[in-house]
């Protein structure tokens, strides 16, 4: 099938002004491969993340938290090729209501989900998209190199220091056994301009839900503020929890939407 002939990616788009060109919203991503790795901190130190005292971390008990790194090789999408790695604390708005159980929210439509992912870093490799994240939606972008390798079962990851010589992050090792799964759709809190928005990322393409296998995550000798958050949190040389991969995945990321106190407006 031709992808740019996909039901998937026929919606309706329009043209958003940004430092680097229009771009199109949705973006669509047609050809990627993800990895999502799910971490265990410590709850307070995950909240201290969080943007002010709008959010509060969930997917969390005790004392103890989940946090979220995503590592992404987009080879095919409407604003070009880029690699990208994503911070992420699973959070709920403070104006929201609790959820009964948080972790039932990930299986919700995101239309009425009230679990979001709250983005503390987000690295990527090209100027356009780097543009488009911190304009468009208030993303804490930064432009640097990003290795990425995934061969069979080997996973590499480097993030590098944009400045200096060094890395900020490592993520790599021998992916463990796992099962098919489905990609879960996503939603994003995000702010820009002084308004908090509730973004809508549409996915396609299943993968596997993997045991860490000899993966680890090293922080590397940067300075640099990711670097930092990372140290903050008590992931240097841990292991994820679990994670979720996949070389055939897609993706639509939506223009976001201003949160609202009551329900779920944002369609």
């Amino acid at each position: 099938m031709d992808l740019y002939k996909d039901p998937f990616f026929c919606v309706p788009r329009s043209p958003h002004a940004t430092s680097q060109g229009d771009v199109e919203l949705p973006i669509f991503y047609y050809d990627s491969t993800a990895v999502l790795a799910f971490f265990r901190c410590d709850r307070q130190k995950a909240a201290a993340l969080l943007t002010a005292e709008r959010f509060r971390p969930t997917l969390a008990w005790g004392s103890r938290a989940i946090v979220g790194l995503a590592l992404f090789e987009y080879r095919a999408t409407s604003i070009g090729a880029y690699n990208e790695v994503g911070l992420a604390i699973p959070a709920l708005w403070q104006r929201g209501a609790v959820p009964r159980c948080p972790v039932a929210e990930l299986f919700r439509s995101v239309y009425t989900r009230q679990l979001g992912f709250h983005i503390v870093d987000l690295p990527v490799t090209t100027e356009r998209a780097h543009a488009a994240g911190r304009e468009l939606w208030g993303y804490p972008k930064f432009v640097t190199p990003i290795d990425f390798s995934l061969q069979k079962k080997q996973l590499h990851c480097q993030v590098h220091d944009p400045v200096n010589p060094s890395a900020i992050m490592t993520l790599a090792g021998k992916l463990g056994v796992g099962v098919p799964s489905p990609a879960l759709d996503l939603v994003n809190f995000d702010r820009i301009d002084e308004r908090d928005l509730r973004t809508i990322i549409q996915t396609r393409g299943g993968g596997h839900l993997r045991r860490p296998g000899t993966v680890r995550l090293r922080i590397g000798a940067s300075s640099h503020p990711m670097a930092g958050h990372l140290h903050a949190l008590g992931l240097d040389q841990a292991q994820p929890l679990a994670m979720w991969v996949s070389t055939r995945f897609q993706s639509r990321l939506n223009q976001g939407a201003p949160l609202v106190s009551k329900g779920n407006d944002n369609r």
